[in-house]
């Protein structure tokens, strides 16, 4: 189990930084008049943030993360729903830069 908490905390370090990127580039988007959107992600991917910038699904995913860590109740489940999140961030931050 410990190594598996070390793959999800590598991965969040990898996300964190690619997230920090993105909404920069979203910043000079908006900037620009384009990146007209309400939300990144929409409810029934699993994240309950609503937001135009990746950071605030980050912060989501490392409050996921650290409860997982302190909590060994249904430690499964949460493990699968981090997974299936952080999937998600990963793929949407790939295709994001690669429509840049």
């Amino acid at each position: 189990m410990q190594q598996v908490l070390v793959k999800i905390t590598e991965n969040m370090q990898i996300i964190y930084r690619k997230a920090i990127d993105a909404d920069s580039a979203l910043d000079k988007l908006q900037q620009s008049g384009k990146a007209k959107f309400s939300v990144i992600f929409t409810e029934d991917n699993g994240f309950t943030t609503k937001s135009k910038r990746f950071g605030p699904y980050v912060d989501e995913l490392a409050s996921d993360v650290t409860m997982l860590q302190s909590n060994d109740v249904n430690i499964e489940n949460e493990i699968t729903t981090i997974v299936k999140k952080m999937e998600l961030m990963l793929l949407t931050l790939a295709k994001f830069k690669i429509t840049l």
